[in-house]
């Protein structure tokens, strides 16, 4: 491990969490751009329980299976909420390790538009039971701002919403436009939209700042996010069999080997990255100070992981600790649940209340309050 590997603090850590719940017999379906088998949801034991493309209305064997530029996305959501770090050794697990997901592929041919995720959304109602889905995380957003009272997208996840789904939508990252919009459907009044704050990767709250995330009011004058997470230098994985990996576990060779064998491994590793084929004969020193700086520019922590930034990844946080909840107990509403979430949450001093809602999300207190509800 890296020594800026060992600085990326784990999810959990950071949150706080209660680590005696781990989304243990909770169902969390994905939508999003594509996904990939990773390990840490696939060993020891495969805990994807479907794939489907909804974006196309079929889909090859194979697809699943072949890591495309499209899948890393969601293989990133779902890995932060629900991987169990089997590649770290465990270090970067998600709060709900031991979560079952659901991986619903939303993209099209021309990206991801509001009927793509309705049609998501849709599936993932007709087959809840089945696979017993009970939180839905849209880290995707509409194309365009719309009314919830006649936008279908909309009437889709409030529908998800009184078929006993907790729906968790990313709020977006325009905070720093002047309009600053919530698109659908995290702008629908059911859902629970998450912003992101900056903890600056440490564990104390009091220090956090806002992130770049979209708030409203939406143009039903809806205030949103109802809570916020963190959103930046979150570890993620690397899609594998990529470029990026390829490159990402080079350089992990390279930070581990001694100055007289960096030269071999570069030239018995061509055509990775042309820059450093470029360089193959230059002094260790210079091997390492180009090394360290390639790692440093493309977030890599590690052969398998890089550190991300977004709401993207504020949402399936939230969305793994609502599935501690739901193992904590598992009679808990929609509704409960995100009053669970606003009654225990904890607002940052000197920030408006616009952008961060009832505040950041405390894990520990969700928990400890849902298992009260569970022994009344």
């Amino acid at each position: 491990m890296t020594e800026q590997a060992a600085q990326i603090l784990p999810t959990p850590l950071r949150l706080g969490v209660n680590e005696q719940f781990a989304g243990r017999g909770v169902t969390i379906a994905f939508l999003d751009s594509g996904f990939y088998p990773h390990p840490d949801l696939t060993r020891p034991e495969n805990r994807v329980l479907h794939y489907v493309n909804t974006a196309h209305g079929h889909c090859s064997e194979d697809e699943f299976n072949t890591p495309d530029p499209s899948s890393w996305h969601g293989t990133m959501t779902s890995v932060v909420a629900s991987g169990n770090g089997y590649l770290s050794g465990g270090r970067y697990r998600g709060i709900a390790s031991e979560a079952n997901v659901v991986l619903v592929k939303v993209y099209g041919d021309q990206g991801i538009h509001n009927d793509d995720i309705q049609r998501g959304v849709e599936w993932v109602i007709e087959h809840r039971d089945e696979y017993g889905i009970r939180i839905v995380n849209i880290s995707c957003g509409g194309d365009h701002e719309a009314s919830y009272l006649n936008n279908d997208l909309s009437r889709a996840v409030e529908n998800a919403i009184r078929a006993g789904l907790i729906v968790v939508c990313a709020a977006g990252n325009h905070g720093h436009c002047p309009h600053h919009p919530i698109f659908p459907p995290a702008s629908t009044p059911a859902v629970i939209t998450v912003g992101g704050i900056n903890d600056k990767n440490n564990l104390y709250l009091h220090d956090s700042e806002m992130y770049c995330s979209s708030y409203g009011p939406t143009v039903d004058g809806v205030q949103k996010p109802e809570v916020v997470a963190p959103s930046i230098m979150l570890a993620a994985p690397i899609l594998p069999e990529t470029q990026t990996a390829a490159e990402a576990e080079l350089l992990a060779k390279l930070k581990l080997a001694p100055d007289d064998q960096l030269s071999a491994i570069l030239k018995a590793n061509a055509g990775i990255n042309s820059e450093l084929d470029a360089i193959s004969d230059y002094p260790p020193d210079e091997l390492r100070q180009f090394a360290e700086a390639r790692i440093s520019s493309e977030n890599i922590i590690g052969h398998s992981y890089k550190h991300v930034d977004g709401t993207s990844f504020a949402a399936p946080i939230v969305s793994s600790v609502i599935a501690q909840m739901l193992e904590a107990n598992p009679t808990l509403t929609p509704q409960q649940v995100k009053r669970i979430l606003i009654d225990t949450a904890e607002r940052l001093p000197d920030v408006p209340i616009d952008q961060q809602g009832w505040g950041v999300v405390i894990a520990a207190r969700a928990i400890e309050y849902s298992l009260q509800l569970r022994n009344q």
